[in-house]
């Protein structure tokens, strides 16, 4: 394995193993949180995010994956002069930005109270809104650290914003809830706000310890200093199809934070069940599904600096191979979640969440398995976005999830307004629009970077694992009793098998895996030196 490579799966590994840490805290503290607030708190906290998120898309999304490229090509040029000017130039374009955001949230806090359908939402659009602007401050900074090919300060900062949600958010919805429903939902997205002042100060006290290193590394009087202008034309050029591209989603869930509920009520569901369902599927279901995302994430940041370095020194080889690599731990990643969390939709949610009748957990298991098939699908999106986006044909996912998404909004419209669907319009066109965009993605790679069609070795092998270790999670299944406990070891039983069954067949090999064993190695040798 290149050296280059190992990059890419070391930077996966860290930021994989800590996302996917993030995201279980994250599924946890969604237990205590739906017992202090329940169904309908939750449903109020939902409506009250996909607007923040949008914002937040907007503001950060393009710039820090700009920073990361660019840093990332003017270092492999040993250019680091230009490589800083850069990381200044964005951050007081992130900083203004962000600082924009949080005014027009704060500001139109009534209007979009309203726009969602419960006028009680307002104060949690005010407790949320200064999260955009230290976001976007520390977006600058994890993007300049993963130009660097250093991902661990951007993991550990994600830590710290959900264990800070935990200490922060649950004890401020208690108190909350002592006043109302709504008032307990703004506590929860004030500790967001507070969680992420954390996060930031731990990446000022990283940068400021790291700087003196970055500026002794040696110059190329060759390379010229770029001007202030030039720098903000080429940070703009390169996050601006990138920030359309990735606002598509959230975009999607801003109108379907104000279309679903509404849709529901259109169905003949009493607007309080209505809000107990919304809050259900996008609170508990949406919840889960991102649980193994954040290994798609993880891919895709990987893959974006790391092609650019290559594309920097015209290294098509290396190119391909890590486009290759990629996709391949993208499909041995999504199968198995997919498949896993669709078989166990009924187990996973009776242990961690609480219900207060069999039927509201069989409709959101029910969610859950049909959702769960999103994982996979996502997973492949991500990762051929972040080839994309490294080979500077960021617009080509742009479209292809612009196409998906406008297919989703109207399957969600259509589908939720039905009495005999309602709910379950809103996985089956969330799984049309990855589709959609995954396809069309699939084609663009292939094409532009050279590749060759590996079928047996990129989707044969990961699909013959993934269907072995279903068969044993099936039976399993048939023979375990039912159970917190008895669910914990099906889980057991299908990440062994999993695992076991890769290897076998080849889906996962060695290589693969030496990064995390040297990290494993390296900190047994310092507990040793101890």
């Amino acid at each position: 394995m290149s050296n280059t490579q190992k990059s890419i799966v070391g930077g996966m590994t860290v930021l994989s193993v800590v996302g996917l840490i993030c995201k279980i805290v994250g599924a946890l503290y969604r237990i205590p949180l739906a017992w202090l607030i329940g169904d309908e708190g939750m449903g109020t906290y939902q409506l009250v995010f996909p607007t923040y998120n949008m914002l937040l898309t907007i503001s950060s999304a393009g710039l820090p994956v700009a920073i990361s490229r660019m840093v990332s090509f003017s270092l492999a040029k040993d250019d680091p002069r230009n490589a800083r000017r850069i990381f200044k130039t964005a951050l007081c374009m992130l900083a203004a930005l962000g600082f924009i955001c949080m005014l027009l949230m704060v500001v139109m806090s009534p209007s979009l109270a309203l726009r969602s359908g419960d006028v009680s939402t307002q104060p949690g659009f005010v407790a949320i809104a200064p999260a955009l602007l230290l976001v976007c401050v520390m977006s600058a900074l994890r993007g300049f650290m993963q130009g660097q090919q250093n991902m661990v300060p951007t993991a550990i900062s994600q830590l710290i914003e959900q264990v800070g949600k935990v200490f922060v958010a649950l004890p401020l919805a208690w108190w909350g809830m002592r006043i109302s429903v709504a008032y307990a939902a703004a506590g929860v997205l004030l500790g967001t706000s507070i969680a992420e002042g954390a996060a930031l100060v731990y990446m000022l006290l990283v940068y400021r310890r790291q700087r003196k290193a970055f500026d002794a590394r040696l110059q190329n009087p060759a390379e010229e200093p770029m001007s202030s202008k030039t720098l903000m034309q080429r940070l703009l050029s390169l996050s601006i199809p990138i920030t359309l591209g990735a606002c598509i989603v959230p975009i999607a869930g801003f109108i379907d934070s104000g279309l679903l509920l509404n849709r529901l009520v259109d169905a003949g569901i009493q607007r309080s069940a209505a809000l107990g369902l919304y809050g259900r599927y996008s609170g508990y279901v949406l919840t889960l599904i991102n649980v193994p995302t954040a290994l798609a994430t993880a891919i895709a940041m990987s893959l974006v600096p790391s092609i650019s370095g290559a594309m920097a020194r015209g290294d098509g080889r290396q190119i391909r191979r890590q486009s290759a690599l990629g996709l391949r731990l993208a499909l041995v990643v999504g199968l198995p979640c997919s498949v896993g969390m669709s078989m166990l939709s009924r187990q996973c949610l009776d242990l961690i969440y609480h219900f207060n009748t069999p039927e509201a957990l069989q409709t959101t298991a029910n969610l859950l398995s049909l959702s769960s098939m999103t994982i996979v699908l996502f997973t492949v999106v991500q990762a051929t976005s972040g080839i994309l986006q490294g080979l500077r044909k960021q617009r080509i996912p742009m479209y292809t999830l612009m196409v998906g998404v406008a297919v989703k909004v109207f399957l969600n419209y259509t589908l939720i307004g039905m009495p005999q669907i309602n709910i379950y319009g809103a996985p089956i066109a969330s799984l049309t629009c990855y589709t959609l965009s995954m396809v069309p993605n699939l084609y663009f790679v292939y094409k532009y970077t050279g590749m060759k069609l590996d079928v047996i070795n990129e989707f044969g092998r990961p699909i013959a694992a993934t269907a072995l270790m279903a068969a044993v999670l099936y039976v399993a299944i048939r023979i375990l009793p039912d159970g917190g406990v008895w669910t914990l070891v099906l889980i057991l039983i299908g990440i062994i098998a999993y695992v076991a069954f890769a290897v076998l067949v080849g889906a996962v090999t060695t290589n693969d895996l030496a990064p995390l064993m040297r990290r494993v190695g390296r900190r047994s040798d310092r507990k040793k030196g101890e």
